[in-house]
């Protein structure tokens, strides 16, 4: 049964109000944050972007001069440390050599040529891509994670196997495809799955339980 986006985003909206996501105080923040959250939880990545911010390094032209090794201690508590430094380096690369480290001037780019262009860098995904594209560069790009197919999965709206692009498509439609309505509903969705649509899924308290199937999540 394919899935009635509008109708659960007016849902989630009245039952949740809004969300004023992404939880960063600058578009490249944004940007570091979500190389930073691959495979680990935001408390991990905030813990991480305050040693970026004591050291004064939150601004793409300073960081992007940060050794590997410095930049890799920094970004500890965020796990796969080592990883992610070179992943960021990689992402600041492009910032800098790109663009001058102006983040306006890679909000001109259109989003499809944006788009292929962060999918080109080594360690961004389409998730990562369409994160940066929504969250720090104010594109119509929609996130679909985890959650999401989580979500959509026990309420019978996809099959399990759907792959990220599939996924995005049958959450979008319905909805306006402007960026806010894609920035908002992402966070709802967010917001169910970290309090209600958890392994162990809490449904009699979710404020999508009257959208599930009489006999219950699928899976």
């Amino acid at each position: 049964m394919p899935s009635d986006s509008a109708n659960i985003f007016r849902i989630l909206a009245r039952e949740l109000g809004p969300q004023h996501w992404w939880p960063a105080e600058t578009p490249f923040e944004v940007m570091i944050g979500a190389m930073l959250v691959q495979n680990t939880a935001w408390k991990n990545v905030e813990r991480a972007l305050d040693n970026l911010r004591a050291a004064d390094l939150l601004a793409p032209l300073r960081l992007a001069v940060v050794g590997e090794e410095e930049l890799a201690e920094l970004i500890r508590p965020a796990g796969y440390y080592r990883l992610k430094a070179k992943r960021l380096r990689h992402l600041l690369a492009f910032v800098v050599e790109r663009f001058a480290g102006s983040i306006d001037a890679m909000r001109a780019v259109p989003i499809d040529v944006m788009r292929r262009d962060l999918l080109a860098i080594h360690g961004v995904g389409p998730e990562t891509a369409d994160s940066i594209l929504n969250y720090a560069l104010d594109h119509a790009a929609l996130v679909v994670d985890a959650y999401t197919h989580r979500i959509w999965t026990r309420h019978g709206w996809i099959e399990p196997r759907a792959n990220y692009h599939q996924l995005q498509a049958e959450v979008a439609r319905g909805v306006p495809a402007d960026a806010q309505t894609y920035n908002e509903l992402h966070a709802l969705i967010v917001n169910v799955g970290h309090h209600w649509c958890k392994r162990t899924p809490k449904c009699e308290a979710c404020p999508l339980r009257e959208l599930l199937p009489a006999s219950g999540p699928v899976c």
